[in-house]
């Protein structure tokens, strides 16, 4: 009898470790099928990632080139439109027949000819001052910024504010002018839309990044609506801001203060200091 278990149980064990290898079999096949499956799907994650990337980086480019083309072109209409005939009356007055007129007539052309040119000075000059406001190259981004709110808030239609914490180095020049930009798009933006009763921006420096934050108390976006309008066929102004903000590899964030009585934007970019300016 117990030979006759001995034999059963002698028998029975090659068909156990065959079951065994074969379930080991099975779960390595799954495991390795599952790995197989999980990577692919990360790899179509990935590619939708950075096609949705290259999509985005289109967008902004597409919108960085038609705020250059729309400058060139308000600056080529201003030359046009303003200019142009400044300077073509100018030249009625200064034609060749000038010799033959009596000495008065010719003082009187001549006086108003000066007067065309120097009107036509200032236009140039006003023009070449919305490329680059002479504040801002001359004594840097705080002063442009105060000055601007200055402007706004002596208006008395709202109460604009600003102030710098930390600013003791200038940031390179190009880099100033994009951080203008960027404030008088935003500014605009708030007066425009937001029916606020204040604005106010802050700026201070932390771990080598700078920061500048401004305040409203009127309609405001937060960064799903911000996203979500860079996004679509409108907003080019808030394109505008999305491209200046990469130029100066920075972010920008739109968000509701935790009171829930104000909107906040942050703009914050690398701390790069330059203090040779021409």
């Amino acid at each position: 009898m117990n030979f006759l278990l001995q034999a059963s149980t002698a028998t029975n064990i090659p068909v156990v470790f065959i079951i065994g290898a074969v379930g080991m079999a099975v779960l390595t096949v799954s495991i390795v099928t599952l790995l197989i499956l999980h990577q692919r799907k990360v790899a179509r994650f990935n590619a939708t990632v950075q096609e949705m990337e290259k999509e985005q980086q289109k967008v902004l480019l597409n919108a960085s080139i038609k705020m250059q083309e729309e400058e060139r072109q308000r600056l080529a209409a201003d030359l046009h439109d303003d200019a142009g005939p400044l300077l073509a009356t100018a030249r009625l007055y200064l034609n060749e027949n000038l010799v033959n007129q009596d000495k008065a007539s010719q003082l009187q052309a001549i006086f108003q000819a000066r007067q065309i040119i120097d009107d036509t000075i200032q236009l140039i000059r006003n023009i070449s001052h919305s490329l680059m406001p002479p504040t801002l190259k001359n004594f840097g981004l705080e002063s442009a910024i105060n000055d601007l709110f200055q402007k706004i808030s002596g208006s008395g239609t709202i109460n604009a504010s600003s102030r710098f914490h930390d600013y003791k180095d200038r940031l390179k020049p190009e880099t100033e002018l994009v951080v203008f930009r960027i404030v008088q798009e935003l500014v605009g933006n708030i007066l425009k839309h937001s029916n606020s009763s204040f604005i106010h921006l802050t700026q201070n420096v932390h771990d080598n990044r700078f920061y500048l934050r401004i305040h409203h108390d009127g309609r405001g976006i937060v960064q799903s609506d911000f996203d979500k309008l860079t996004k679509s066929t409108v907003g080019l102004g808030l394109k505008n801001i999305t491209s200046r903000t990469s130029l100066v590899r920075g972010s920008i964030v739109f968000e509701k203060d935790i009171s829930q009585t104000y909107y906040k934007v942050t703009l914050e970019i690398p701390q790069e200091n330059n203090t040779t300016y021409e």
